[in-house]
């Protein structure tokens, strides 16, 4: 299987003039397509038998890509690079991307193939299909890295850098920036394994300056790198966050700031959790005013309600002075607890039997009801049902406390949920039993008495 990358390549031989049935690497035959590889080959027909067999083959690789049979689709690759060849011009462009991408596909996963085999076939590609050669060594680079081969990968993203072909297009500019991030990405990996050798060193050890100068030019190298790229409207994650603690580590606060802000509320770029979550832990950090933080994750609720720092959200907003934040702090629990995710979060269910109790106290009735109203068709049937009420007892009883004492406060003693779980005969939560019928008798919103 050494020569897998050349055979996938190399066009298929005429056989032998009494062979009736193509024969490939592994001895299968196809008798279809020695019919229509004679008639092109010997016979001269119409040229619309080559693309019927053409389309054939892809249709077959695509076939056997999908049930993962790798050799079968290599052997239909042996006859499929044949568009190579192809007298239609768009289709002999287009021929070395498709070719690429089902050859990578079939090395990436085929059992007998190698990095070796990967290399070699992934060179052949850059010369053929010139106009693809900055994604496919992008490409071939994550495949390295994959493999733990981070040398050859920096080199092999250092060649394509400097590859120039014809005047340079957007496109292109784009491709080169993003190598030249990953391989900013690389030198970052470098930069992190140095800075934690820095840590276990003695400031005064010659180890100390050597280790930190050489930290200090990978530093400067990955900033320019991703400097370039996060410029272009985009979704850079792993990039931005990189560079930050770069800016971090080296007491550029400014510039971080700088950055996240710009990546997070900049219109060019596109809606993007992370870059606020980015942005919130950052300013935690610095200690920044609670009225900061709020503003960030207000616009993090409004994107994702479910995520998990909606609970750090609600504290927050909890905590706060003006009566619109406490408002928005009961709002910001029921919309947690309307993801499927979020139902056995014990923690949310403790906030909302919490907050619900002190917004009652509160003389804001309106608040809840505002929020119940919107979800009495379905909640019941979501969160406190006869089914859920057993299961949750079964599988956390503390949890189950928790949901039956929010269940009481919003359907009243009368909840299947509720009356289950007080029936249950528990030694440890037996005051706490008794507490709950208390409190739900007290602030159930369907109690006339409120």
């Amino acid at each position: 299987m050494s020569d897998f990358s050349d055979d996938l390549l190399r066009p298929m031989s005429e056989d032998d003039p009494g062979q009736t049935n193509v024969r490939s690497g592994s001895g299968m035959r196809f008798p279809w397509l020695q019919k229509h590889i004679e008639s092109v080959a010997t016979r001269g027909k119409k040229e619309k038998d080559f693309a019927r067999t053409t389309s054939a083959c892809l249709r077959n690789i695509q076939e056997a890509l999908l049930r993962h049979e790798w050799q079968l689709a290599a052997e239909y690759m042996h006859s499929y690079v044949q568009t190579l060849e192809d007298s239609d011009s768009s289709k002999r462009q287009a021929a070395p991307e498709i070719i690429w991408k089902l050859g990578s596909e079939i090395l990436y996963y085929h059992p007998k193939s190698s990095v070796d085999t990967f290399n070699a076939f992934a060179d052949r590609m850059k010369n053929i299909g010139v106009m693809n050669y900055l994604t496919i060594s992008l490409q071939h680079a994550l495949y390295l890295l994959h493999h733990g081969m981070f040398d050859d990968a920096s080199r092999n993203l250092s060649q394509a850098e400097t590859w120039r072909y014809g005047e340079k297009s957007s496109s292109q500019e784009v491709l080169i920036n993003l190598i030249q991030a990953y391989k900013g990405l690389l030198q970052y990996y470098t930069w992190s394994k140095k800075k934690m050798e820095l840590s276990k060193l003695d400031e005064d050890d010659y180890a100390y300056n050597t280790a930190s100068q050489s930290m200090y030019n990978h530093s400067w190298n990955t900033s320019m790198n991703f400097c370039a790229l996060i410029q272009i409207p985009g979704v850079w994650d792993p990039f931005v966050k990189s560079y930050v603690e770069i800016l971090e580590f080296y007491g550029d606060q400014d510039g971080a700031r700088e950055v996240l802000t710009n990546y997070a509320y900049d219109e060019k770029f596109p809606s993007n959790p992370n870059a606020h979550i980015y942005l919130y832990n950052f300013l935690k950090r610095e200690k920044a005013p609670r009225e900061k933080l709020i503003s960030v994750l207000k616009i993090l609720y409004q994107i994702v309600p479910s995520h998990k720092l909606m609970l750090e959200f609600h504290r927050l907003l909890r905590k706060s002075d003006k009566e619109e934040h406490q408002k928005l702090a009961l709002e910001v629990l029921f919309g947690v607890l309307d993801f499927a995710g979020c139902t056995k979060n014990i923690t949310a269910w403790q906030y909302l039997a919490k907050y619900l109790r002190q917004t009652l106290m509160g003389n804001h009735l309106a608040w809840v009801q505002k929020e119940w109203n919107s979800r009495k068709n379905w909640w019941p049937d979501f969160h406190f049902s006869y089914f859920w009420a057993k299961s949750d007892w079964k599988e956390d009883k503390a949890l189950a406390y928790e949901k039956a004492l929010v269940a009481g406060i919003l359907l009243g003693k009368g909840c299947r949920y509720l009356r289950y779980i007080s029936k249950q005969d528990h030694q440890v939560l037996k005051k706490k039993m008794k507490r709950m019928k208390k409190l739900v008798k007290k602030y159930s919103i369907v109690n006339p008495g409120l």
